[in-house]
């Protein structure tokens, strides 16, 4: 099946059947997904309102569904930064925006083995999905330092990876409160004594 041609726009119409194919397809990878690590696609088509066709026209395969929900949950994840810190004190926005990561996190083991896959072959860059959640939490810091709040000189790479170690140590935890106290202390060694 040819992919579509990138340089031609997109209908408005075909752009919604998308958006609803990768909502749908976000829900169900975030509980059908992590319960028997299968989601059926036909499923997936129904609940959207679309035809399997129609499924398949957008992603051909079961991988390009799973990385445009990949892409949709980054973006929410690390676009979510400055209205947290519109909102909240760095600080807090921090530690709200951990809790996002942390769900971003849990709902891929739904999606690992064609995770995996997609990052070896290259279609998923790692570095860049890094980059990214460091920019954010480079963001939140800088806002932190400003305001006196959290300490100045921390560094955003650090950080990420606190928080990947942190997830990966709760994996198979069977105490669900313990990455959430986790990123308590994350946040608590970066507030500044006051």
């Amino acid at each position: 099946m040819p992919s579509p041609d990138p340089s031609r726009p997109v209908r408005s119409d075909a752009r919604r059947n998308r958006d609803k194919l990768v909502a749908v397809a976000r829900a169900a990878f975030a509980t059908d997904g992590t319960v028997n690590g299968t989601v059926a696609l036909e499923a997936v088509a129904r609940e959207a309102g679309v035809g399997i066709g129609t499924l398949y026209r957008h992603f051909p395969t079961r991988e390009a569904l799973v990385e445009a929900v990949y892409a949709a949950e980054l973006d929410d994840v690390t676009a979510g930064a400055p209205a947290l810190l519109d909102a909240l004190a760095p600080e807090d926005a921090l530690r709200a925006w951990m809790d996002r990561y942390a769900a971003f996190v849990a709902t891929k083991r739904g999606m690992a083995d064609v995770l995996r896959a997609s990052v070896a072959s290259g279609r998923i860059a790692t570095p860049v999905t890094r980059q990214r959640i460091t920019a954010a939490i480079g963001a939140i810091l800088d806002a932190g330092a400003k305001a006196g709040t959290l300490r100045a000189g921390a560094d955003p790479e650090d950080v990420t990876l606190l928080l990947l170690g942190t997830f990966l140590s709760t994996v198979d935890e069977r105490d669900p409160g313990r990455t959430g106290r986790m990123l308590d202390l994350i946040v608590d060694a970066l507030r500044v004594n006051r």
